[in-house]
């Protein structure tokens, strides 16, 4: 009996937040160790599900550079990175594309199917869904030989930024009730593909659809200071000041300025939450404490 009431203690807790997010999105960036854990994976299909049934409308983009990595091994090409970013010639995109599209997304579209959830996959190439256009990058550290010089730009190949988000598909795919599992491949003027980083997309999805919080799942536990203690609090605009002073480090970088860029955009919260917590997704949401670091 004892264990009973404690559950039914946990429903009223989670109620104000049930109340407060009701119709409201959710844009979940899903990576890392919780794609990967079979036991895991189940738990983020039943967590979203449960999402939707109590009216919460939550927004997937997934990533999958494991799952990249290991078809190029097989096909013998050797990946490559600069600045953190997969350089993708005509080749690779077509892993890149076969391996998000076809394999990853397929997997988690079924998942949550299979768990009694309504899903659709679809690629930033649907109904032009994710517009793009080609990422230009200066080489770090060189200076131009005089000051009227234009930085020397790195070729990336089929690496995308993205300049647009098409609303109406996914506003579309709500009035059906379905939940949006979106591979981060976008399409150019031309209607080239693009690769394209999964936490640039989603929170340019979240920026798009006015989204109430954009959630990046991630291997770690949050932010931390430099004592090793996690940040459970940031606001946006001490950023660049924790970036500057080496507070905020490597891989976070590009995480923090991402939930930056999304709160500019109208985004009202984004977190950065350890996905290999069991139900991270529902403690974020839906108790006080939370998980992770919340910047806002």
């Amino acid at each position: 009996m004892k264990e009973s009431i404690e559950k039914a203690k946990i429903l009223i807790e989670s109620l104000p937040y049930m109340q407060q997010f009701r119709n409201k999105i959710v844009v979940i960036k899903y990576g890392g160790h919780a794609m990967v854990d079979e036991n895991l994976k189940r738990q983020f299909a039943l967590d979203v599900i449960l999402m939707k049934q109590i009216g919460i409308n939550p927004v997937i983009v997934h990533g999958g550079g494991p799952q990249i990595n290991r078809l190029l091994d097989r096909l013998d090409i050797k990946p490559n990175y600069i600045q953190g970013m997969r350089v993708t010639d005509g080749e690779t995109m077509d892993v890149v594309e076969m391996v998000l599209v076809g394999k990853v997304n397929k997997e988690i579209v079924g998942m949550i199917n299979h768990c009694g959830g309504k899903a659709v996959g679809l690629s930033g190439r649907d109904g032009d869904l994710v517009c793009a256009k080609k990422m230009k990058m200066s080489a770090k550290g060189k200076k131009a030989p005089v000051e009227t010089t234009p930085p020397e730009l790195i070729d990336l190949g089929r690496v995308g930024q993205v300049t647009r988000i098409n609303s109406e598909v996914l506003q579309a795919l709500d009035r059906g009730d379905f939940i949006p599992v979106i591979a981060p491949v976008g399409v150019g003027e031309d209607g080239r593909a693009f690769n394209i980083n999964a936490d640039l997309v989603a929170g340019a999805i979240a920026g798009e659809l006015k989204a109430a919080k954009l959630i990046l799942l991630t291997d770690v536990e949050g932010v931390k200071g430099k004592d090793g203690k996690l940040l459970t609090s940031l606001q946006r605009r001490d950023l660049e000041a924790l970036i500057a002073d080496e507070t905020i480090v490597g891989g976070m970088i590009p995480k923090v300025r991402c939930c930056g860029q999304a709160l500019d955009n109208g985004v009202a919260k984004t977190h950065i939450v350890d996905g290999r917590v069991e139900h991270a997704i529902l403690l974020e949401i839906f108790t006080q404490q939370g998980v992770g670091t919340e910047i806002v």
